[in-house]
Parts: structure tokens; sequence; C-alpha cells
């Protein structure tokens, strides 16, 4: 069979497609977080599974209030992701897996699902 043009391009790129592949679906899960810290709290979520945190890119979130805060992640599917919190400038007092992913921690990490948590509280 013989094709002209843009169809044989077309072809070419379908063909591409159905060949590659299939890659991690990409998912968000959202956290919700609440200071009771009188001290302004730093946050960030790792992921078990990669070498992926959030924000990343040496940033953290930071939580100077009582509020809720909600914080959407994307995500690849089925990724564990766990949350660090501490009190800035000190590492001593934290949540989860604290500063950097350094602590163990029970019930702190979800899985990536497009689901959202209850309201994770900091509190001391």
């Amino acid at each position: 069979m013989r094709f002209s043009g843009n169809l044989a391009g077309l072809f070419g790129a379908f063909l591409a497609l159905i060949m590659l592949p299939a890659a991690a679906q990409a998912e968000t899960l959202t956290f919700n977080v609440k200071s009771n810290h009188e001290n302004v709290v730093s946050l960030e979520f790792y992921s078990q599974d990669r070498s992926v945190a959030w924000p990343g890119g040496g940033e953290v979130y930071v939580i100077d209030d009582y509020q809720i805060h909600t914080y959407s992640l994307s995500c690849q599917r089925g990724e564990s992701i766990c949350y660090g919190a501490w009190v800035r400038n000190s590492n001593s007092e934290y949540w989860g897996v604290g500063y950097n992913d350094t602590q163990g921690c029970e019930s702190c990490c979800w899985v990536c699902d497009g689901g959202e948590t209850a309201v994770i509280n900091l509190n001391y």
C-alpha cells in the first residue's frame, strides 16, 4: 500500500506511538496541611520511589499561619509520597519524615492515585 505526503507522515507517527513503551501515567495527589505550631514551619514532600521532592530545587513550602494549606502534587500513579515538616531553622523538631527525608515515620505517606488527604495537623 502506498501513502502520499501528509498521510504517510501521519501513519509513521501513529506507528511510532504504538511501538513506544507505555509511559508512567501522570496523576495528582493533594495534601491538606495545617500547622498548630507557634513558629514558622518548613514543609517538603518526598517520593519514596524516585529521586523527586516537591517543591524541589532546594525550595520549601512555608507555613506561617494557622490556616489549612493545600498542595497538589503532580506525581506518577502508584508512587509513594511522604511529607516532611520541621520548625524553620531547627531540624530537631519535626513531623513526618522531617528535613530532607531523614526520619522514619508511621502514617505520613500516601500513594499517588488522584486522591486527597484529610487535614494533616502539625501539632506540638
